[in-house]
């Protein structure tokens, strides 16, 4: 979404990845049919540094993927909180622990394997933040089941909503996924529970607090 020069050079005056998110991005993009699924170096310092400024207790991340994200996201945890973790696909599951492992965060990390929308209403926690970043088609049914969870002041950040800039272009009746991220995006505008920012970052941003 933005000049490729400008971006190797944020990246290139942003603090590096460390050699663990460096190995898992190549790992991942050696090993995985969609890499760009992972959120990367700039992403990924952005979410440890929310995090951070959080102190998030609880965290829910809808969307594991290899995990680089949810490593970036536990950061800035308070002592004894919890990230809670959730990826259908059970064949990353492997790939995601051992890194959690390796990372030293397997007592941090609360990995659940399956359908968010049936996962969630069981976890019996209040998140200070949630990052949403799975079925695009889903978003608003994620955004309707974790807003109830996150307390007031919290946040949910929403990841691709800007869907390689299809959002601003006659959309396909066919093409499913930019027609739902537009759809999410206008009803997050428009849901009085939150405000929200939505960021030109990478693939786009939203950034919701709740009220």
């Amino acid at each position: 979404m933005i000049d490729s020069l400008i971006e190797e050079y944020a990246s290139n005056h942003s603090t590096p990845e460390s050699f663990l998110l460096n190995k898992l991005y190549r790992e991942t993009n050696l090993k995985q049919m969609n890499p760009r699924m992972l959120s990367g170096h700039l992403q990924g310092k952005l979410l440890e540094m929310i995090s951070y400024m959080i102190c998030p207790k609880q965290i829910l991340e809808i969307g594991t993927f290899t995990g680089y994200s949810a490593i970036n996201l536990t950061k800035g945890l308070q002592k004894g909180g919890k990230l809670h973790t959730i990826d259908i696909d059970e064949e990353l599951e492997l790939m995601a622990r051992s890194y959690f492992a390796e990372a030293g965060l397997t007592e941090k990390i609360i990995f659940y394997i399956g359908d968010a929308l049936k996962i969630v209403p069981t976890i019996n926690e209040v998140f200070d933040l949630v990052f949403i970043d799975a079925d695009k088609e889903d978003y608003i049914a994620y955004f309707n089941i974790c807003v109830e969870k996150v307390r007031q002041g919290g946040f949910i950040i929403a990841d691709n909503v800007l869907w390689n800039g299809k959002v601003i272009n006659q959309t396909n009746k066919n093409d499913k996924d930019t027609i739902a991220i537009k759809q999410f995006n206008e009803f997050v505008l428009n849901d009085a529970r939150v405000e929200n920012v939505l960021l030109p970052f990478r693939d786009g941003l939203m950034l919701m607090r709740k009220l």
